[in-house]
């Protein structure tokens, strides 16, 4: 999944049957449950300039033996991993800054 020379991409498709691509920014594995923290990619910067800078947490849930992503209900649980996301997150921010 790493790729030296770019961001770790995944397509996921919307209700509407709309490809959307995403960066995969972190996988956080917690209680034996799997999340993918993902954010909207952009091939140039002009095309982010109006993306709201939310960030979005899917768990990863086995169907027939396959990975599949939802969303998650469980707000405390969703409120839980954000809050482990964002920690690693600043940790890695302020270690590149020193």
């Amino acid at each position: 999944m790493t790729n030296e020379y770019g961001p770790d991409l995944i397509t996921l498709i919307s209700d509407e049957g709309e490809e959307i691509e995403f960066e995969i920014l972190d996988i956080i594995e917690n209680d034996d449950e799997k999340f993918y923290v993902l954010y909207p990619y952009y091939e140039s910067p002009e095309q982010s300039i109006n993306d709201s800078g939310e960030y979005y947490i899917f768990e990863v849930i086995n169907s027939d033996g396959e990975e599949e992503l939802a969303e998650i209900e469980d707000e405390a649980k969703l409120l839980k991993i954000a809050a482990i996301f964002e920690e690693r997150y600043n940790e890695e921010i302020y270690d590149e800054n020193d």
